[in-house]
């Protein structure tokens, strides 16, 4: 690595703030000390302690935290595109989680943050030919996080995962810039065909709760899926679903739903 690009890495305002909010909780609550050392202060870099955190919370007996940590470490450090979308991802849950009070709380403490870098590091693999790790990364992410994306996915940055309880992504899923989900979400698939059979899910839509949308279909840019709606049919942009199955019900309502995590409706003001 060049002196310049360390240099660069090191003037980094996420890091340096999740770095301060570190020491300070250090001082609250000293039992901690010895977690949020090895987490976060013993590393220079966010990108090096993305991959502490995440080899740690996947490791087992079969696959030690140090292996995995050096299978993450060499991903990491060939594409830079893996850390800068874990900064936008910590950026959406600061930004959009009224539960989230400091940019150290995801790398610490969300599950559905660390299932989403995990994520990254197996779709690299994946695209790298080395499936047979993607598909280990993907088994234990599902294990400890409860959070299933298959390597294949194509998932751009900015995602938000509340709660990240039951979530399922299938192979051929692809799934825009800055969409907000919550838990028990499901992209799926409707039967055995091969190919294409999964959602494409385009910037700036927000899942609700509980939603299924299945099959080879398009959901459009800064539309809203009603919680607990079964989608089966093409949404198109700025539009709000909802139901079983899923028929539009109004405007989205807002530029940006996945945003400002809005989950009113303009058909009479009810909630999803």
């Amino acid at each position: 690595m060049s002196k310049l690009k360390e240099k660069l890495q090191n003037i980094d305002p996420v890091w340096g703030r999740i770095q301060k909010e570190a020491s300070e909780l250090i001082l609250t609550e000293p039992l901690m000390g010895g977690m949020v050392h090895s987490s976060i202060l013993h590393h220079s870099t966010f990108r090096k302690a993305i991959s502490y955190r995440i080899s740690l919370k996947l490791s087992s007996e079969e696959m030690p935290a140090q292996i995995l940590r050096e299978i993450i470490d060499e991903v990491v450090s060939i594409d830079d595109t893996i850390a800068l979308s874990a900064r936008a991802d910590m950026v959406a849950v600061f930004d959009r989680d009224p539960a989230c009070h400091q940019m150290l709380q995801p790398i610490l403490f969300y599950k559905g943050y660390q299932a989403l870098q995990a994520y990254r590091v197996s779709h690299w693999l994946w695209k790298n030919n080395r499936k047979e790790i993607a598909y280990f990364i993907q088994m234990r992410s599902s294990e400890m996080f409860g959070v299933d994306i298959h390597p294949g996915a194509v998932l751009g940055c900015g995602i938000m995962i509340d709660h990240a309880h039951s979530i399922v992504i299938g192979e051929t899923s692809r799934v825009g810039n800055n969409v907000s989900m919550l838990h028990s979400v499901t992209l799926g698939g409707t039967g055995k065909a091969g190919g294409d059979r999964h959602p494409t899910i385009e910037n700036g839509v927000l899942i609700g709760a509980g939603a299924k949308i299945l099959g080879n279909i398009t959901v459009g840019r800064c539309s809203k899926i009603a919680a607990g709606s079964v989608v089966l049919k093409d949404v198109p942009p700025c539009k709000t679903v909802a139901g079983v199955p899923g028929v539009i019900v109004g405007e989205a309502g807002c530029e940006q739903p996945s945003q400002t995590m809005d989950q009113f409706f303009d058909g009479g003001g009810e909630i999803f």
